[in-house]
């Protein structure tokens, strides 16, 4: 298969319906010659902060000269953007490649009569197959939903397991409750293995706690942390920080946002084990490595005059996040809400929390099946007593905003990843 054909096998052939479970990915990796247990893991799952951290650590080991494969998703223009070497995407070649042998040993698993793995369980496999070609010194890889079925959860034996904060979403797949989903997050501890978990709601804590001691797992987590914020622009944050396991007198974080500061001490913690572990860090490889962190569609300005900012948060605890992050940066401007939701999500929670700082809305409706109709949403908030406009396509939302919003406004665009994604291609080809 070349390129487009790979595209084609992904999203026509296999489609996009997801069935957790471990039965599938366990006899793909089987036939791909088992190639996760060549590869040395970290393994981090959360609700919410689980890419910035992969995003973060990754910067932090390839600064420390490691070989560093990263595995996110979803993506957010193109599948390459899950397979990353030092930062690097899979070429085109490289990636029909893979996907190519990939399908084969899928083909093969259907003549024995076995069920057929899904997208994302195809995707995984590809990467890990990757990567261990690739020889890579260490992969972070990033669970894709929940944890305890999710497939890169094949992974026996991690160096380190990082859990991120959790909060209530994918309730259909999850469960109901912020215990049931905590659960399924700590599925991804291992016997023997550390885990660092991000200091949240002690009943998340407790759950996280109780498995990693039945397990036998080493827990870290920074909550004696002391967090000392000197400056926080649209360039960056610089902050101190002080715990039991590192001190920090100044950092520079340059992904935007007051939840970011939590997640890096989270990855300050998990650097403090790494060493422990068969990867030495220097303080300067880690204050150099958060430094170069990246995290595109996350608070990330693509256009000045006016600001547009698109930000991923696609779930209430993520926009409640953004509201926090809104009310510190854009103090007293005008904001012109770009919001597009799926039908799944709690959205009429998500528009209460973010309304309260538009000045007008943009209703528009994400490149998705599963997408909330932007009228029913409309219906929704009118009663806030604000300008609505509706635009279901979206790249024509983006120039209505344009049109009602002056040089020194903000235009924040949210709610959907899927959104996110199709709207920054669009933004960077017309910029």
């Amino acid at each position: 298969m070349n390129y487009k054909e790979s595209i084609q096998y992904l999203e026509e052939e296999i489609g996009f319906a997801s069935c957790p479970g471990l039965e599938r990915i366990f006899d793909l990796m089987k036939k791909l010659g088992s190639p996760e247990k060549k590869l040395k893991v970290v393994h981090i799952a959360g609700t919410n902060g689980k890419g910035s951290a992969a995003a973060m650590l990754s910067s932090v080991l390839q600064e420390a000269g490691y070989r560093t494969a990263c595995y996110t998703s979803p993506h957010l223009e193109k599948y390459n953007e899950r397979f990353l070497i030092n930062g690097q995407e899979i070429s085109n070649d490289a990636f029909a490649t893979i996907m190519t042998r990939t399908k084969l040993a899928c083909k093969q698993l259907i003549a024995e009569g076995k069920a057929a793995p899904t997208l994302f369980e195809v995707i995984t496999g590809a990467a890990f197959l990757y990567f261990a070609e690739e020889s890579v010194d260490i992969a972070v890889i990033e669970v894709g939903l929940g944890g305890k079925f999710d497939a890169t959860n094949i992974i026996e034996s991690p160096i380190l397991s990082v859990i991120m904060s959790i909060s209530m979403d994918h309730t259909d797949f999850l469960g109901n409750t912020i215990e049931q989903i905590a659960g399924e997050k700590a599925g991804i501890i291992k016997k023997n293995c550390p885990v660092v978990l991000y200091f949240q709601k002690e009943i998340v804590y407790n759950i996280v706690k109780t498995q990693a001691q039945f397990l036998n797992a080493p827990l870290f987590c920074p909550k004696d942390a002391e967090i000392t914020i000197f400056a926080q622009t649209l360039e960056g944050t610089i902050f101190g920080v002080k715990s039991g396991s590192f001190t920090y007198e100044s950092l520079f974080l340059p992904l935007l946002g007051q939840h970011q500061v939590q997640n890096c001490v989270t990855i300050l913690e998990a650097c403090e084990v790494l060493k422990k572990s068969g990867f030495p860090l220097t303080k300067n490889q880690i204050q150099t490595g958060v430094s170069k962190s990246f995290w595109a569609g996350r608070m990330e300005i693509c256009k000045k005059n006016p600001l547009v900012v698109l930000d991923g948060a696609h779930n209430a605890d993520g926009i409640g996040r953004l509201a926090e992050s809104v009310r510190i940066y854009f103090e007293n401007k005008k904001i012109t809400l770009v919001l597009g939701v799926l039908g799944d999500k709690e959205y009429e929670k998500m528009a209460k929390l973010i309304l309260p700082f538009a000045h007008q809305v943009v209703l528009t409706e994400p490149h998705s099946e599963r997408k909330l109709d932007a009228k029913k949403l409309a219906n929704i908030i009118q009663s806030k007593e604000l300008p609505i406009y509706i635009e279901p396509q979206l790249e024509n939302a983006y120039h209505e905003a344009l049109r009602i919003t002056d040089e020194a406004g903000i235009i924040l665009c949210c709610g959907s990843l899927y959104m996110i994604g199709a709207l920054r291609s669009y933004i960077l080809s017309i910029e």
